[in-house]
This record gives C-alpha cells, sequence and structure tokens, in this order.
C-alpha cells in the first residue's frame, strides 16, 4: 500500500467516524422524519391572559424571568423559593423552543429582565426535532434576545431526566451537551445541571421527584431545581 493509499484509507475512516451519530442518537435524517409539526400559535390565549395581567399590574422591568414549558408554569413556589428576588414566571403550555422564539417579543422583551431563565427542549425532542434543532433554536432564541437586551444573562436550565420520557435519555444528553458547548463561549450565558442531580444511585430518575405522570415535578424535585439555579441568578 503506497503512501498516499494510506493516507486516502486514515483520511476516509477518520470522516466516517467524524459523521457518524452518537450512540442512542437519532441521525438528523431519521429525526427529521419522524419530526411533528408545531403549531406556534397553540398557546395563544394563555399569552392573552399574561398581557391583561400586565397591563392590570405591570411588572417592574430589570427583573427576573422564567420562561418555558410546563416545568416552568407548574412551578408554583417559585416566588418563595427566591424570596426577595424579582422574579416573574412566564411558564405557558407544553411549549418548545418554537413557541418561546414566536412569542419573544410579547413574554420576554417587554419586560426588560437582567436575567432570563429559560427551560426548553424536553417536548421539542417527544415531536422529534432532535437534539441538533433544540440546539440551534436556543442559540436563535440567544440571537433574538442579545438583539434587544445586548446584556441580559440568559440561564438554560439542562433537560430533565423523566420516567414517562426515558427512551429520549440520549437525545437530552446530547442536546444538553450541544447546548453547553454554546453557552461556554459566552460569559452572558450559564447552564444548570438538573439532570445529574435528579438520578438515583442506579443512574434513573428518582421516582419521588416526579408526580403520577412520571413527567412534572414534586416539590422535592422542584427543591433540586432551586438549590442548582440559585446560584446563577443572585
Amino acid at each position: 500500500m503506497t503512501a498516499t493509499v494510506r493516507y486516502l484509507v486514515v483520511f476516509l475512516l477518520a470522516a466516517a467516524c467524524t459523521s457518524a451519530p452518537r450512540a442512542g442518537v437519532a441521525a438528523p435524517e431519521q429525526a427529521a422524519a419522524r419530526r411533528v409539526s408545531i403549531a406556534v400559535d397553540r398557546s395563544e390565549a394563555e399569552i392573552r391572559r399574561f398581557e391583561e395581567s400586565d397591563r392590570a399590574t405591570p411588572p417592574a422591568p430589570g427583573g427576573i424571568l422564567f420562561v418555558g414549558s410546563s416545568s416552568i408554569r407548574m412551578w408554583k413556589s417559585l416566588e418563595s423559593d427566591y424570596a426577595g428576588l424579582p422574579v416573574l414566571n412566564r411558564g405557558f403550555g407544553g411549549s418548545t423552543f418554537p413557541e418561546a422564539i414566536h412569542y419573544l417579543s410579547r413574554i420576554v422583551l417587554p419586560y426588560r429582565p437582567r436575567t432570563i431563565v429559560v427551560y426548553e427542549g424536553d417536548n421539542d425532542l417527544t415531536f422529534g426535532w432532535g437534539p441538533r434543532q433544540v440546539a440551534d433554536d436556543y442559540r436563535t432564541f440567544v440571537r433574538r434576545v442579545r438583539d434587544s437586551l445586548p446584556n441580559a444573562k440568559i440561564v438554560f436550565i439542562a433537560i430533565k431526566p423523566s420516567p414517562s420520557r426515558w427512551k429520549l435519555v440520549d437525545e437530552q444528553r446530547e442536546a444538553n451537551r450541544l447546548v453547553r458547548q454554546i453557552v461556554a463561549r459566552d460569559t452572558l450565558q450559564s447552564y444548570v445541571d438538573v439532570f445529574t442531580p435528579m438520578l438515583g444511585a442506579n443512574g434513573r430518575p428518582q421516582p419521588e421527584l416526579f408526580i403520577a405522570d412520571s413527567l412534572h415535578m414534586t416539590p422535592a424535585g422542584y427543591a433540586i431545581w432551586r438549590r442548582q439555579v440559585a446560584p446563577h441568578i443572585q
């Protein structure tokens, strides 16, 4: 085998290893094949209720905004968990990143928050949008925020592990990894690992952290979130 041929063999093997998807993670074309379309305006009624509430009692600008899917929406102890901090909950429906981006101008930017805590991606993966799309959409979310609020801090809460979605655990880990890489390049972004502390000694989600649907959290689950998020919003 000549040196040129050996070089080509090594090059092709390296390219194959680079392009191969991680174990347990669907290739982009596979993810696209099972992707379910998202109606980005499906929570319009809920968004309008936020706007009505804001007109009646306008929140002070410069606070700490929590936005995202039902894990944020159902965080009923948010204000007491962070007593003394100007937190505002704008979680809605079972939202996804495309929806958060769609409603950004109505439930994020008007408050001119100093910190935005976002939890999305969990439902995106169930719709088949795949880890890379979650990361791309997070990047778009950040860019749209930066266009209007260049100094706002953005805190990404990692996609949590849950018993009902354990079949997606590899995609969850990959999406978290990709977003963490994005966050690492920007001092105004931070990544909150809730994934690891929600696992038990057996490496699976701790059942006591979840209500009967095995997806949404008990107060014990939110206690973990409270501890993990706190250092990033002080």
